[in-house]
């Protein structure tokens, strides 16, 4: 990959820092010198559990655009990856904390819930199309369960909540503009407007463009944010609203076996798409001697050499099955967020926070497979799952001070709606596709099967803080309750009905012990259990109906108990934590085959045995003076299965008791060195993962990678400012994500996703 030659062009840049939003802290401006003694990451101080804070300033000097998450990666137990730069593509996106997955740790957005802003989210959407990264004031994350008044109801094994800044009330715009490799572009742009003690606000719009690293194909993304903040007396009422437009076509899917036999750099056929109808035509030839049948290039034009599968088909080069290159496929996804929140302090000893809140979604996952033909003889068609989302919800608390005690009480409820359908539409001839994947596509020739979804919420928590002196004791419970329901619109062989999750008392204890005022200690135990998903694709609902119907009484909810003991030391010069945890998961669920073999039932989730995670977290920032600074963090977890799965006739599906956990490796080492005068600026970063598996029985593993990435800046004024960055700096080969397509119980699969090789990106920024 060679680096594309980086130009930039200036917009306009607000010279006024906005400030901190609920939590978070003040954004920073991009030509703001950064004093030897600000802190960027901040160590939880006073929490009774493991927590860290990433500031605006660890984002802005990441690639503009750049998705949140990718900058708390640095922090300890915190598995992110991505098979893009800026770790935007949400089919490649995961993140792991503690080897709990992404399905079961839970986010939200200035206390609003995204679900678990997986691909095709039933209940959510990615913080990336929640909020431009310019707009956030910082992304807090607590490794063990989360704090208790987290609208979550899967958070497991972890929280991550990201806070919007705060307007600062001051005249200004902000702007800047990114050039680089594969003709990245992103021009953002944001106007604050009112006064500091009235009514302020802002308004921003940011598009980005990116073309594949390799394959063809473009990401891009249309997003605009606002916010609004408006004093009443003691009270206050703040609005947010956002509207995201994004589309991404797709890198293929990977095996280790197709790395090694293909390449690297192989992907979709896109454009050729008379590759992909010869892939296709192939995998439906009646007549594979002659290829007179389905193929509709018998006369040589490509090379039919290749090796013979077991089924016959024959195809050219390394190739070996249609499945090793797709025409193409992409993830289109359209979101509005809008929000509503009033808070006031009651008397002198209480306040009242609530918030109200609505998201629509809608979007589709578009895939060319050659396995459903076109009804006009095109030996492939575009199968979609297609997704409607409409959620309504609110939340609130009331803190309370009495004496040494302070106690928050809180509620909250949302109920979705959510359709998903699988359609099938058709190519319009061998030689002319006729329609883009960039586009939503109308008209299917099939309805494969469509669902309407209810999922209605209802969570309440319970805390007591107690300030001893020297002593803090956090005590507290949450409890809820969520119904899942399936409605039938098409039904093909998925089920309909019913399913409830329920557990009213999930407790906490925690404390910390001031043992000097540099230095504390902090342990505590979370219980915590994770919600039903409402969606065909995943969950308990993708069985048929015989499957549910023997579940849906019966299956448990998962849930895990966290336990946490921990040290951490702050002074001007040095702040960091030190801590370890064990964490119990049970009521695992996997899909097995429901009761015995004989029976003919289907596969369905079953509760499967536990996992048990044992760990050690370590993280350092040091100042050395100067402005320069170090910062090192180091995780070890031990995380394996506590049973072997078998079926319900007891029959041994997978020997996994005491494997390593899926996407759980046991050694993660960030390390930072990095130096800013207030005038010029740059950082070294390097990020190290050791071998992660991708089967349940470890027998497929990709190797531990080292990435190093890089960036640098000078500000001309303190209205003007050059950014440089370069991602996967030494250009390695590595895979990014796993899991893309699942795990399987044994041997290699098409469930990995390359990393994206070395990227140079320049960014110019201006105010005023």
């Amino acid at each position: 990959m060679r680096p594309a030659t980086a130009l930039l062009l200036a917009s306009t840049m607000l010279a006024a820092t906005p400030a901190f939003a609920q939590t978070a802290a003040p954004v920073t401006p991009a030509a703001e010198a950064a004093p030897d003694d600000a802190t960027i990451i901040v160590f939880g101080r006073g929490e009774t559990r493991q927590v860290q804070e990433v500031q605006a300033r660890e984002i802005v000097v990441l690639t503009p655009g750049t998705n949140p998450l990718k900058a708390i990666e640095k922090l300890p137990s915190v598995n992110f990856q991505s098979a893009d730069p800026f770790g935007n593509y949400e089919w490649s996106q995961r993140v792991t904390i503690r080897s709990f997955n992404q399905n079961q740790l839970g986010f939200t957005f200035d206390g609003i819930p995204l679900g678990d802003m997986s691909y095709g989210n039933h209940n959510g959407l990615h913080i990336t199309r929640a909020i431009s990264s310019e707009n956030i004031g910082s992304v807090r994350v607590s490794q063990g369960a989360g704090s208790l008044g987290t609208q979550a109801t899967g958070n497991l094994g972890g929280t991550v909540e990201t806070f919007s800044a705060d307007p600062t009330g001051e005249l200004g715009t902000l702007g800047g503009l990114t050039y680089g490799s594969n003709e990245t572009i992103r021009a953002f742009a944001r106007l604050n407007l009112g006064t500091r003690d009235g009514v302020r606000g802002y308004v921003s719009y940011g598009y980005g463009s990116t073309d594949k690293y390799k394959g063809q194909g473009t990401q891009d993304q249309h997003m605009g944010n606002a916010k609004v903040i408006v004093p009443v007396g003691e009270a206050q009422i703040d609005g947010w609203l956002s509207y995201s437009d994004r589309r991404e076509q797709d890198y293929q899917d990977m095996s280790m076996g197709m790395i090694n036999r293909l390449g690297w750099d192989w992907d979709n056929t896109y454009p050729d798409y008379a590759r992909a109808i010869d892939y296709a035509a192939r995998l439906n030839d009646v007549d594979r001697i002659s290829n007179s049948g389905g193929s509709p290039f018998p006369d040589g034009r490509f090379d039919y050499s290749g090796a013979s599968v077991a089924t016959g088909q024959t195809y050219p080069g390394n190739v070996t099955s249609a499945d090793d290159a797709y025409y193409d496929a992409s993830g289109l996804r359209k979101d509005w967020l809008g929000a509503i929140g009033f808070t006031t302090p009651l008397g002198g000893q209480a306040k009242l926070n609530l918030k109200g809140y609505y998201h629509n979604n809608s979007g589709m996952g578009l895939w060319a497979t050659p396995y459903v033909p076109s009804p006009n003889g095109v030996p492939m068609s575009v199968r979609t799952t297609e997704y409607e989302m409409d959620r309504i919800g609110g939340f609130g608390s009331v803190d309370f001070t009495i004496g040494r005690q302070t106690l928050n009480v809180g509620a909250w409820y949302e109920n979705n709606k959510f359709n998903q359908a699988r359609r099938f539409y058709a190519f319009a001839s061998r030689t002319e596709p006729g329609l883009s994947f960039r586009d939503y596509p109308k008209n299917p020739f099939a309805t494969q099967w469509e669902f309407d979804f209810t999922t209605d919420t209802f969570q309440y928590h319970v805390q007591d803080k107690i300030d001893l002196g020297m002593v803090t004791i956090n005590l507290g419970w949450k409890g809820f309750s969520v119904t899942n329901k399936a409605e039938a619109v098409v039904q093909a062989s998925f089920p309909q009905g019913k399913i409830k999750a329920q557990d009213w008392f999930q407790p906490t204890a925690g404390f910390v012990v001031k043992v000097t005022p540099e230095a504390e200690v902090f342990g505590g135990f979370s219980q915590s259990t994770r919600a039903f998903a409402s969606a065909t694709t995943t969950g308990p609902f993708s069985t048929n109906q015989a499957g549910f119907d023997a579940i849906k009484d019966d299956l448990k909810p998962e849930a895990s108990d966290t336990y946490e003991l921990g040290l951490r030391y702050n002074t001007t010069i040095f702040n960091g934590t030190l801590g370890a945890y064990l964490v119990n998961f049970r009521n695992r669920l996997l899909a097995v085959q429901v009761g015995s073999a004989i029976q003919g039932n289907p596969s369905a989730l079953q509760n499967v045995g536990g996992v048990r995670a044992i760990g050690v977290e370590a993280a350092g920032d040091l100042k050395l003076g100067g402005g320069f600074g170090l910062y090192a963090s180091y995780s070890y977890t031990d995380a394996t299965y506590r049973d072997d799965v078998v079926d319900g006739n007891g029959v041994l599906v997978a020997a996994i008791k005491d494997k390593t956990v899926v996407d759980s490796p046991k050694h993660m080492a960030r390390g930072e060195f990095n130096y800013d005068d207030g005038q010029r600026f740059f950082r070294v970063g390097l990020n190290y993962m050791s071998r992660r598996y991708y089967s349940y029985t470890n027998d497929a593993s990709v190797p531990g990678r080292l990435i190093v990435d890089a960036s640098l800046g000078y500000r001309f004024t303190d209205k003007l400012e050059v950014q440089f960055n370069a991602t996967n700096l030494l250009d390695k080969r590595y895979v990014g994500t796993i899991g893309s397509g699942g795990f399987g119980n044994s041997g290699d699969a098409q469930t990995l996703l390359v990393g994206a090789p070395q990227q140079f990106f320049a960014t110019l920024k201006a105010g005023f």
